[in-house]
């Protein structure tokens, strides 16, 4: 990421901390669906996995997730304490099933161990906690601009789904990194789709993801969490 997207060098190795995989908050744990596609033979090679990702990223996170994280980070940056909560409630409402709830607040509380270990004091809601909501104001305390932080939470998340689908599906590590490659240039436009949405347009479903991941409870055979 060059400098010239108004970065300084601190927030830019900050954001890479953030996004990193190897952040200790357990989201290798979640398949969010995609171990149920697979048993189901829904997902049977490295160009379907790229087709269900593209999707998730340009129907679902750019509608949901993204939006969300903008004003999550401009509560954090304005200290606007009601706002914060309302759009963490907000981001638990839109979590269709329960294990995708669980996957959203248990990755929460794993990063607030962390940053209270990191001796970070953030301004949370005294309620339960999205980890949207926790990414965006260790973002926020950070310095970390609203778009960079975006962009990292989408890679964040993508990163994760490819290395699921690398050991469930399997995939190999070349078939991984080419679908890294065709993905992450869909990340810039939906951050720009997520710019430009209205407070009232935030919102969409995914039937099909909502299904999988509330089937994959009664999986018989499970490498991930439900």
């Amino acid at each position: 990421m060059p400098m010239s997207m108004n970065i300084s060098e601190t927030a830019f190795l900050r954001l890479l901390q953030l996004s990193s995989a190897t952040l200790p908050v357990g989201a290798y744990a979640f398949s969010q669906g995609m171990e149920t596609a697979i048993e189901k033979s829904w997902l049977t090679d490295a160009n379907k996995v790229s087709e269900w990702l593209a999707v998730q990223i340009t129907e679902s996170q750019a509608l949901v997730d993204i939006p969300l994280l903008y004003r999550l980070m401009l509560a954090c940056n304005a200290q606007q304490d009601q706002s914060l909560k309302y759009w963490n409630a907000y981001a638990l409402a839109c979590r269709e099933t329960s294990e995708l709830r669980l996957n959203d607040t248990a990755l929460a509380l794993a990063l607030v161990r962390l940053v209270e270990k990191l001796d970070i004091s953030l301004r949370l809601p005294e309620s339960q906690l999205s980890y949207l909501t926790v990414f965006a104001a260790v973002a926020a305390y950070w310095q970390i601009p609203v778009r960079q932080a975006a962009s990292g939470y989408l890679w964040a998340w993508l990163e994760n789904q490819v290395a699921a689908a690398t050991k469930l599906v399997p995939l190999g590590q070349f078939q991984a990194q080419n679908i890294l490659a065709d993905l992450l240039q869909l990340i810039p436009p939906a951050v720009d789709k997520a710019e430009k949405l209205e407070d009232q347009d935030i919102g969409a479903s995914l039937p099909t993801l909502a299904m999988m991941s509330s089937w994959h409870e009664r999986q018989y055979s499970r490498l991930f969490r439900s």
